[in-house]
């Protein structure tokens, strides 16, 4: 057979292996015309989530054009995942907008910029799967301390009116707001349109027939615009400038910001969060469909890629979007160029009908992030984690809540480590028995005893001692963990209750290290001598000629 026939049955049966199952590879025509479909799909989704989410974020429209663009034509050429898309997300636009207020745009650039490199250099270094090691609660947690906040800000501009600030502040304001709607007509126009919006978000899909394939967004963008376009409707539309004069190069005087500690942390946060969102979404991605899996260090390399470059244009940072990617695959894609396309259509969109965005009223935008805001806040999560595993919940409730009460790196760091604490509580279980024999009081512990459970451990030792016998055994053989400070309160308590002149036997467990023979049944350890205090059972294998005699004991 030669090398080239070989190369040729190889080809065919890779394609053969990466077919959906039950499912034969589609023919090239097909499946090239299925791609440019699906592609499309996409761009109509992606459209009005890329200018909400950068009105939600207080940038131009333009820059969230841009991030889209480098979402699909640079990260979504790489190879680290096939299906799932790429561009602005709304999980970041809190975070984006008190960047921007804090630093300035032209600052925003730098953070993105350094927070691509370090996506880059964590994907080298091959800890792209680290982040699939955080608790599922402080994720769900997360998104939902980011979907909140969202939700409640973008409720300001559906009625075409500013947010105070904090999330709290927003909260607090909500009544406020209600009144100024219900007295003011084209604020009530607006809002109707902004909850058209979200009713559409909700429902469409329900729609029968080739309508409920349309993107709910484009529906609810097309009914908005016709509305702002009608005689007496005077509502806030989007205000759209040329694409290529937005794009600012950050100078030497941003990067100078990178000596700012607050700065430095905010690369961090940026790194952290995009690049969680985006494993996160593609292990989501992932469970889908059944073609190739994502490699997670190839995917990192490739979102850190994308936000360097936005970073360098001065865009908005970038993550891989679940309801763009959700969208892709209903649309049928197999590969990835149906999201390198949607990239291309944005650009071309963007350039050649800029006059069609300035059609878009604010209002219609901002239902759409309320929605995306919902779906990350997923209400019906807090209920089913209650029901699982109530320890999971109040991890999932308190990184939230605090999220929302103060900022999104504070309430994540809180939440893992309320469940780094709860882990370890979990883990550190010790079982302690204790009874009186005679003259003898008894104290046996089993499991794992670690300063958790010191004040248990406490507890039992003053017990022990205040039982009135005058000989203490304290039997630690069965723990299989006893770290230093229980080590040490166990030390301590037996010189202490020693010095006052009662008799304590201590059993401790086997040295660390120690081998695995065991000794055998019928040669069983001697019982301890009656003036015994310390034993340690040896069971290391022992030389030949010591065979067949009692394990030794010291």
């Amino acid at each position: 057979m030669s090398g080239a026939h070989a190369r040729g049955r190889a080809g065919r049966a890779a394609s053969r292996r990466t077919a959906a199952p039950g499912k034969s590879a589609l023919p090239q025509k097909a499946g090239l015309a299925n791609e440019i479909a699906a592609s499309l799909v996409v761009f109509l989704v992606a459209l009005p989530l890329c200018i909400g989410v950068a009105v939600a974020s207080g940038v131009p429209a333009e820059l969230g054009i841009i991030s889209g663009v480098i979402g699909g034509l640079v990260v979504g050429a790489a190879r680290g995942s096939t299906l799932q898309v790429s561009g602005p997300a709304a999980g970041l636009a809190a975070l984006v907008a008190d960047t921007v207020a804090e630093h300035g745009l032209a600052v925003l650039a730098v953070i993105v910029l350094g927070s691509g490199l370090l996506q880059i250099v964590l994907g080298l270094v091959r800890l792209g799967r680290m982040f699939q090691a955080i608790s599922l609660a402080v994720v769900q947690g997360m998104l939902a301390g980011i979907g909140l906040p969202l939700m409640v800000g973008q409720l300001y501009p559906m009625a075409d009116a500013k947010a105070p600030g904090t999330p709290v502040e927003n909260m607090a304001g909500l009544p406020g707001l209600l009144a100024d709607v219900l007295t003011d007509r084209q604020a009530m126009i607006a809002a109707l349109l902004g909850a058209v919006t979200i009713v559409l978000a909700f429902v469409w899909k329900k729609v029968p027939g080739p309508a409920g394939k349309v993107p709910a967004a484009l529906v609810a963008v097309a009914i908005g615009s016709v509305v702002a376009a009608l005689p007496g409707v005077d509502v806030r539309t989007l205000r759209v400038g040329d694409l290529l004069a937005s794009v600012q190069v950050p100078g030497p005087a941003q990067f100078a910001e990178l000596t700012n500690a607050a700065v430095l942390t905010s690369v961090v946060t940026f790194t952290v969060i995009a690049s969680a969102e985006s494993l996160f979404t593609a292990a989501a991605v992932d469970r889908m469909h059944s073609g190739p899996r994502t490699r997670y260090n190839t995917e990192l390399i490739a979102q850190g890629a994308g936000n360097t470059l936005a970073g360098l244009v001065g865009a908005l940072p970038i993550t891989a979007v679940v309801a763009r990617s959700s969208a892709n695959v209903q649309a049928g894609a197999r590969t990835r160029l149906s999201r390198t396309l949607h990239g291309l259509w944005l650009l071309a969109f963007a350039l050649l009908l800029p006059q069609l965005l300035a059609l878009i009223p604010i209002s219609v935008l901002a239902g759409v992030l309320v929605h995306s805001g919902w779906k990350l806040l997923a209400p019906a999560e807090f209920p089913k984690m209650w029901r699982q595993d109530r320890g999971e919940f109040a991890v999932m409730t308190l990184t939230m809540l605090v999220i929302v009460a103060t900022a999104l790196l504070e309430g994540v760091l809180v939440g893992l480590a309320a469940g780094i604490l709860l882990a370890a509580m979990r883990m550190s279980q010790t079982v302690i028995r204790q009874h009186v024999e005679e003259d003898t009081a008894k104290v046996v512990m089993a499991g794992n005893a670690t300063f958790l459970r010191l004040p248990k451990v406490i507890e039992a030792l003053e017990s022990a001692a205040v039982s009135g016998k005058p000989r203490i055994r304290l039997d630690l053989t069965g723990v299989t963990h006893l770290d230093h400070a229980c080590r040490n309160q166990v030390e301590e308590f037996t010189a202490q209750q020693r010095g006052n002149g009662l008799r304590v036997e201590l059993l401790m467990p086997s040295p660390a290290g120690a081998g695995t023979a065991a000794p055998a049944p019928e040669a069983p350890p001697r019982p301890p001598a009656p003036d015994a205090e310390w034993f340690y059972l040896d069971t290391r294998p022992q030389p030949e000629e010591y065979a067949g005699r009692p394990p030794l004991r010291g």
